[in-house]
């Protein structure tokens, strides 16, 4: 046990059986035992088994196991056996005293624990060590967190470790800025400072990383600094928006008639929460006298404060060139210069008007006056003749016009005059006539006598008659003889309206010039429409109505592939082709047996072969793909989908038919054939078709009382 040593004697016996005289004892001793003294004081020797081993010394000395006398090593050790003898080691976590790594403890050595928590970094970076009796475990130190893992941990037999705890970016604080360095991690101070413009009032200004990972939040509070109003200066005005914070500018402006003498015009919010110095100062602007101008006087009133005016005026018999009469005192002190000179006034002689004679003294200066008359032959149409040198060496203008006078306009028999100007006059031919022959401009020519115009106007006996339509989109009617050779005005209305479609309407007017006694014009009609059609004279009014049915287009076959079915209700496909038509058509599915040579009249409606309607859809309630099962004994519009017969073969067709009013048109296809069988469904796809085309194509012949598809045997 720990702190006592074990001490193990052996004893060894002899046992004697015989008494040998004279014999060596020593002599046959084992080789594993020794000879020593009988301690009886007999003088005489005895065989003993070493030490770590049992026997009568003689005959045998055999291996003792130290091991199964107990905890013969003590506490927290292993025994180990040899030849002999034995050793001791000690258990995970704990180490002999000798600091040997095997012991026997009959020196006193025995097993203590081991402290693993001396060993530097056992537990990691951050990691604090716990030492146990024969172990240890690890936790982490404050700042740290356990990754991988909880506390607490072995960090030899876990994977688990510590990690520095990281607060992640600082807070931000209103107007104020970081100040380096920035770390992140648990204890890590950063400090602020408020930004540019503001000054701290109150509270701390350091935010600390705490160990949960967080940072503490600063209280600091950063006020604007406010530089107040601006300092104000004697005859100037203060361009300011009212903003009093740093880097806030005020302008200054010296009102009307002073200047600034200084070289500054800014004021700046500074820092410090004051405005900065400014160099300004508005002293008042003067200008001297106004300079003189050549031929001119001035009119002026003694100012000379900025704005004050000097007006120029040219002596009498001179005028101004150019324009600005008017000097001002400006900014600078100085009077602005005039565009104008003063020039002696000469209007040259005065310009001759057409048919006028001139009455003039031949003096141009200014007042002048010259005197216009008309020539004999013409006649004065107003009354301003006399013009006058003005200031501007310019005569005023003669609103004198002298022209040729003719007299009344002449009237023409069955004409009214459309324009004239007194001297141009152009007729037309009053309402139901019309120019026949001649011109229809009448002039005043200079001799003041009219060169009538030689229009004849003819009446006119305009008349639609006849009205009709034809080829479905042409219209034709018969007129007066009197307007052979005329070419008249015709205006049509056409309006188309469909009884299946109340949404549509097809309404157009469209103008003609047509000649001739029986004009003729054909219109875009749409198919399939009702439509009213008007036709109108432009010249006299006369109108004439008729009504006209456009026919219905083929319609288009759907989408269907031929399939070959065993089967008695086949499902068949098709895809529909959508149309215009729609409403006012229906698809049929026909179910033709086959017997002998079969052929099918697509514009029949009598059947006497066995034939039949299996069912009738109509087109404009059907989605785009339909499918439809023959034979599935359910009512389709008035026909029933009676299920095929056994062992007999059938076609199926199906035919689109559409009806507007007495018109009907259709288009067939072939889309199946039904082998009768009593055998499993097989489908093979024989032929696909796309869009089959109407079987209306075929050469239709009368055998019996059946169809036929002549040239097609099935």
């Amino acid at each position: 046990m720990k702190g006592t040593a074990l001490v193990l004697f052996t004893a060894t016996v002899a046992i004697v059986t015989d008494v040998v005289v004279g014999a060596d004892v020593c002599a046959s001793c084992h080789p594993n035992a020794t000879c020593d003294d009988k301690t009886d004081g007999s003088g005489g020797k005895v065989c003993n088994c070493m030490y770590g081993f049992v026997g009568n010394g003689r005959t045998y000395c055999q291996d003792k196991d130290e091991c199964q006398l107990g905890k013969i090593c003590g506490d927290h050790s292993r025994c180990h056996n040899t030849y002999g003898s034995y050793f001791c080691t000690c258990v995970s976590g704990y180490s002999p005293t000798n600091r040997q790594a095997v012991f026997i403890p009959n020196d006193g050595t025995y097993c203590h624990d081991v402290d693993e928590c001396i060993v530097d970094g056992v537990c990691g970076e951050g990691g604090v060590c716990l030492n146990t009796a024969g172990d240890f475990y690890c936790t982490c130190r404050t700042g740290y967190t356990v990754q991988n893992g909880s506390e607490p941990f072995h960090r030899h037999k876990q994977s688990a470790y510590c990690e520095m705890v990281d607060c992640g970016p600082p807070p931000s604080v209103r107007h104020a800025v970081q100040v380096p360095p920035f770390l992140t991690h648990y204890g890590s101070i950063v400090q602020f400072a408020c930004a540019d413009g503001f000054n701290r009032t109150r509270g701390n200004v350091a935010a600390i990383c705490g160990p949960d990972g967080r940072w503490s939040f600063p209280s600091m509070h950063c006020e604007e600094v406010q530089c107040g109003v601006p300092p104000s200066f004697p005859h100037a005005v203060m361009l300011w928006n009212g903003v009093s914070n740093v880097g806030a500018e005020v302008r200054y402006q010296c009102v009307e008639g002073f200047y600034n003498t200084g070289h500054e015009e800014v004021c700046v919010c500074t820092s410090r929460g004051t405005w900065s110095l400014l160099h300004f100062l508005c002293q008042e602007i003067r200008c001297g006298p106004p300079p003189p101008l050549l031929h001119s006087v001035v009119l002026w009133d003694g100012s000379r404060n900025i704005g004050s005016k000097a007006l120029y005026e040219c002596k009498a018999g001179y005028r101004s060139v150019g324009t600005g009469s008017v000097s001002e005192c400006d900014s600078h002190g100085r009077w602005t210069d005039t565009r104008i000179t003063c020039k002696e006034v000469n209007c040259s002689e005065p310009q001759p008007l057409p048919h006028t004679l001139l009455v003039w003294n031949g003096s141009s200066s200014l007042g002048s006056v010259a005197l216009y008359e008309c020539e004999a032959g013409y006649r004065r149409v107003s009354t301003a003749r006399v013009s006058v040198c003005g200031s501007d060496s310019q005569w005023s203008p003669v609103q004198l016009h002298c022209e040729v006078y003719c007299g009344p306009i002449p009237m023409l028999p069955n004409a009214e005059v459309l324009w004239e100007n007194g001297s141009v006059a152009i007729h037309h031919c009053v309402k139901g006539y019309y120019r026949h022959t001649g011109s229809d401009v009448s002039v005043c020519n200079t001799t003041g006598r009219w060169q009538v115009a030689t229009m004849r106007c003819r009446e006119l006996k305009f008349s639609i008659q006849s009205l009709s339509v034809f080829n479905q989109k042409c219209l034709s009617w018969r007129t007066a003889a009197e307007s052979q050779g005329y070419k008249q005005q015709y205006t049509v209305v056409f309006i188309g309206v469909r009884g299946f479609d109340p949404s549509f309407s097809d309404r157009h007017r469209k103008v003609f010039s047509l000649s001739g006694l029986h004009p003729t014009v054909c219109l875009n009609l749409q198919p399939i429409t009702n439509y009213t059609i008007t036709v109108t004279s432009v010249e006299t009014g006369d109108t004439a109505t008729v009504t006209a049915n456009t026919s219905i287009p083929a319609p288009p076959t759907p989408e269907v592939g031929y399939n070959e079915v065993d089967s008695h209700r086949p499902t068949l496909r098709l895809r529909r082709a959508t149309s215009m038509l729609d409403p006012i058509c229906v698809y049929q599915v026909i179910v033709v047996p086959v017997v002998g040579v079969l052929v099918f009249d697509c514009t029949s409606s009598r059947f006497c072969g066995g034939e039949y309607v299996a069912a009738q859809l109509q087109v404009c309630e059907l989605g785009l793909e339909v499918n439809f099962t023959l034979g599935n004994r359910e009512q389709y519009g008035p026909f029933y989908n009676a299920p095929l017969e056994n062992g007999q073969d059938y076609y199926i067709i199906l035919r689109t038919v559409c009806t507007w009013g007495p018109e009907r048109k259709q288009s067939c296809v072939i889309w199946a054939k039904a082998r009768g069988t009593f055998y499993a469904t097989r489908i093979s796809a024989l032929v696909t078709f796309g869009f089959i085309g109407a079987l209306g194509f075929f050469s239709m012949m009368v055998y019996g009382c059946c169809w036929f598809w002549k040239g097609h045997r099935f």
